[in-house]
């Protein structure tokens, strides 16, 4: 990939600005569909210091996930501001009666309030699922208008129009290179400077490598000196920037170096002030731990983000994963790697969630069956893990959920060192998952008539039982084959055969080197397909079934199910795929695809995906899975599949995997599916993903109270107007500044800086 052109990063068409978007792909539908997340019974069997902890841990996690607008896009941070300093004059209702008497159509105003509220759910202006851009609905002219007469510029004129200057334009652009994130021509990223190209990314992770480093942590930036020589800045995100610091384990690290002759410098103090408010209420929050396990983790996170240092957030891992079965769980830190183009950047993200005491017995026992379990699945003794590391596995109910979007179940920590010697941790996340459930019969696309009923009755229980799989037996099992620093190995290079080739091991993973920085831009797809490969074998063990209080035609139905909607998420998954750069934007969606390629490849007529037309005259089709085909040909195709998926994984050849993967990865136009052509029914008949509304804590004296608020548009932006209610202008205008402090790493050479906030 060769570099962007000169001066294309922001050169804005004006035609992109106009108003409605004929291209539904880069708009949020009026009637969205918003949800709460209802968390009220759980919150109140909480005692008051365990409420206090939640207060304090929710605070830390709303404030780290303001984090994720420098993460995502140049211009989200003036964009959340400028929408914050609106509603904060004005709430919705108010700021209506205005808009009206602008001249907007109801419409209009309600396209404006769901842009609003995608911004505040998606942490941006960008899908949290998807990486695509997403504009406001209705023409800029009159954004202009109700902006600029609002409540909000009257009392402080100068900034709003600021705000509007800087990012009214990009909040509409639909210029290619802006319609999704992406490196270098691609798409947009505020992980690498402008300038950077997969080239630089792949160069700084050989770097990093090289001096034990994790990138979780880290952006890259990268300038060209008046030699014409590139020098790299790798600035990790901390509380303390280039001032004299005591000794640490971070401060030998921070220095120049030269690698393969290119300049590279370790700086530290990225999103500085917004951490200083996250570590202050995880101080805050040590005092009402239930336990040492507790105030050792939170003394590690502190550490971590104070120092910018990664071995103290594996630390704090270590203490987390050893807090068995608290009545309050977090996490919190740089975690899921999936928007990172280059795949191995953490974004930021907090939960804080309280158990669900019936469903988790489910899971205790699934956990006390897993060793019989990870037998069944398809590759030799030697793939699986030396010893299987119990994991807690618990349901919770999300209080909150910080960051640009929210799971539906967790398998944490990501860092692969600790989760083969130490393990793991499983949560499901119950409220979300009922969230997620609900579905409305007309709006079922692409299944038969009378697969609809079915569907809609299992959908739920069937979803708790791949989730359980997914994320227990899924992300935890397999071993990878390491040869540590000292050269020792961790398998018995005599004995031990690749069933793919019967020849003893050639290839493993060598001291430093991890699956993410190995395999990664296929890393997290590929590791998301063998979960969910996973869940689907093991899902036709009557004893899974049985856990989960399925037997007989009941657990038949909830395997079909389960199995049905895996071909059909691979159908839909069409969506999330770019024709033009040949890419995918969503890691799970691209593992479903996978899924549906292999089951079509199994033949027999066990899935057919047949085009039609709809009842209203436009292009459609139709999913079928032949129930009575599951066990006898869709069993082996994946057994096979899962196989090769493992053996490739646990010995590290990237070479292999990226061919067998990619294969299936591939979209085209050849028959009999023709799944270029059918991208273009699922586009048309796309439904978008649910906002979600959640709730705010408020200390008043020394009781927390819990802020609910209406399932809209509205009600998410007001969730929002209240969530910073003594530093919301202080925030605001901390983001600015960061954001305005990077901004030439975004801009073209013949451009001049933009209005400054």
């Amino acid at each position: 990939m060769g570099e962007p052109e000169a001066g294309s990063e922001f050169a804005i068409g004006a035609a992109a600005a106009a108003g409605p978007m004929a291209d539904t792909q880069y708009i949020l539908p009026n009637d969205i569909g918003v949800s709460c997340l209802d968390c009220r019974e759980a919150f109140r069997l909480l005692s008051p210091t365990e409420r206090l902890y939640a207060h304090h841990l929710s605070r830390a996690a709303w404030y780290g996930g303001l984090a994720v607008l420098l993460q995502t896009s140049p211009e989200a941070p003036y964009i959340y501001a400028l929408l914050s300093r609106l509603f904060r004059a004005q709430d919705p209702d108010q700021l209506r009666q205005h808009a009206l008497a602008e001249g907007l159509t109801e419409e209009e105003y309600q396209a404006f309030l769901v842009y609003a509220a995608g911004v505040y759910s998606n942490m941006g202006n960008y899908k949290s699922f998807g990486d695509t851009k997403f504009v406001p609905n209705l023409p800029k002219e009159k954004l202009e208008r109700v902006i600029l007469g609002s409540k909000a510029a009257q009392q402080h004129p100068e900034e709003v129009r600021g705000l509007w200057q800087t990012c009214g334009e990009l909040m509409f652009s639909l210029e290619s290179r802006l319609r999704h994130l992406g490196l270098g021509k691609e798409g947009i990223t505020t992980y690498f400077s402008g300038d950077c190209t997969m080239e630089d990314a792949k160069l700084a992770q050989d770097f990093l490598d090289s001096q034990n480093l994790s990138a979780y942590n880290t952006r890259l930036f990268k300038e060209v000196g008046q030699d014409g020589q590139p020098r790299y800045e790798v600035r990790l995100a901390s509380v303390l920037g280039a001032e004299p610091a005591l000794d640490s384990e971070m401060t030998s690290k921070l220095k120049s170096y030269t690698f393969r002759g290119s300049h590279f410098q370790v700086t530290r103090g990225d999103y500085a002030p917004i951490l200083q408010k996250v570590v202050e209420h995880l101080e805050k929050a040590k005092a009402y731990a239930a336990n040492s396990h507790q105030e050792q983790m939170l003394a590690q996170y502190i550490e971590s983000f104070t120092q910018g240092s990664i071995e103290a957030h594996k630390r704090g891992s270590r203490f987390w994963i050893q807090d068995k079965g608290p009545i309050v769980e977090s996490y919190i830190g740089f975690i899921e790697s999936y928007r990172d183009p280059f795949g191995s950047r953490g974004e930021f993200e907090g939960f804080v969630a309280m158990v669900n005491k019936a469903m988790s017995a489910k899971f205790e026992w699934l956990v006390a069956s897993a060793e019989q379990l990870l037998k069944e699945l398809p590759w030799p003794p030697a793939f699986e893990k030396d010893k299987f590391l119990t994991p807690d596995f618990t349901s919770l109910d999300v209080l909150t959920f910080a960051g640009s979007g929210i799971p539906a179940g967790i398998n944490i920590p990501n860092y692969d060192d600790l989760r083969q010697t130490e393990g793991f941790k499983n949560v499901s996340l119950g409220n979300v998952l009922a969230v997620s459930y609900t579905t409305q019969r007309e709006k079922l696309t692409f299944l038969e008539e009378d697969d609809k009923d079915l569907y809609i009755r299992w959908k739920g229980p069937s979803f708790d039982v791949q989730v359980g799989l997914h994320e227990l037996l899924g992300h935890g099992s397999g071993k990878l084959f390491v040869q540590d620093e000292k050269g020792a190995f961790n398998f018995d290079q005599d004995t031990v055969i690749n069933p793919e080739t019967g020849e003893q091991i050639q290839s493993w993973y060598r001291s430093g080197e991890t699956w993410d920085s190995k395999f990664s831009t296929i890393a997290s797809s590929y590791e998301e397909c063998r979960a969910e490969s996973v869940g689907l074998y093991l899902c036709l063990n009557p004893q899974v079934l049985e856990i989960f209080g399925f037997e007989g035609a009941d657990a038949e139905d909830v395997i079909y199910v389960n199995w049905l909607n895996m071909v059909r998420a691979g159908l839909l998954a069409l969506e999330f795929y770019t024709p033009e750069t040949a890419s995918w934007r969503q890691a799970h969606m691209q593992a479903r695809f996978v899924i549906l390629r292999v089951l079509l490849e199994a033949g027999e007529g066990l899935v057919t995906v047949t085009p039609t037309t709809g009842s209203d005259g436009r292009p459609d089709a139709r999913v079928r899975l032949d129930r009575s085909k599951i066990r006898s040909v869709g069993k082996p195709a994946l057994e096979r599949f899962l196989r090769r998926l493992q053996v490739l994984k646990s010995t590290g050849d990237v070479a292999g995997g990226r061919a067998l993967y990619e294969g299936y990865a591939a979209v085209t136009d050849a028959p009999p599916e023709c799944f270029l052509t059918l991208r273009d029914t699922v586009l048309l008949r796309k439904e978008s993903r649910k906002l979600i509304v959640q709730p705010n804590t408020r200390l008043e004296g020394s009781e927390v109270q819990l802020l609910e608020y209406e399932a809209s548009a509205a009600g998410l932006i007001q969730s929002f107007s209240e969530r910073f209610p003594e530093d919301g202008p202080e925030l605001e205008e901390v983001l600015t500044q960061l954001a305005t402090a990077d901004a030439r790493f975004w801009k073209g050479p013949s451009e001049a800086p933009s209005g400054q906030a």
